[in-house]
């Protein structure tokens, strides 16, 4: 019963936001009107070419956020000049689809944005051409599940939302959608 709860973000979808928007854009298929399709949490860390044991917080930090185990990359070659291996350790992501993806959507709209000090909306020209959104994030302490008191090291993400959008207006009107408190440009 507890699911029921916690895609709060995909009845709205369903019942409010496709409908909306089909009308909004003009389309008769309901088969085109944009959706989620995934969301990409990525998170680097550069200083774990010198010291590999920082990873395992970063990796602990982002299972909170995420609500699953990340997958740690490694440097695809090397670079000498970065004391960088080719297969070393240097992040973590996650990607998130179908009920999780829209719970931390949720979660990221509805409680972490609000909690960004001097905040002002996000970028509007953080789309890609394409239908997707990057959204850069200073810090994870902006995320309630973190705890303020075990982290030694502030480290930012990046948060990739994936859409099947045709270009980046669709896209940009299925994220106001759901709420994406967007800076207002004077």
């Amino acid at each position: 019963m507890a699911a029921k709860a916690t895609v709060r973000f995909k009845e709205k979808y369903r019942k409010e936001i496709k409908p909306a928007l089909q009308k909004e854009l003009g389309l008769s298929n309901p088969m085109a009107v944009p959706r989620l399709e995934k969301i990409v949490v990525n998170m680097g860390l550069g200083e774990a070419t010198q010291n590999v044991k920082l990873m395992d917080p970063l990796v602990g930090d982002l299972t909170l956020i995420a609500g699953q185990k990340p997958v740690t990359t490694r440097a695809k070659k090397s670079i000498a000049a970065f004391k960088l291996r080719e297969g070393m350790p240097i992040g973590a992501m996650v990607t998130l689809r179908g009920d999780k993806m829209y719970e931390f959507l949720d979660r990221l709209i509805s409680v972490a944005l609000p909690r960004v000090r001097d905040f002002r909306g996000v970028s509007t020209k953080s789309f890609d051409g394409r239908g997707n959104y990057t959204l850069g994030v200073r810090d994870q302490l902006i995320f309630p599940e973190v705890d303020y008191a075990r982290v030694e090291k502030l480290k930012g993400m990046n948060v990739t939302i994936v859409t099947t959008a045709a270009d980046d207006n669709q896209a940009r009107a299925l994220l106001r959608h759901f709420g994406m408190p967007f800076r207002q440009t004077a």
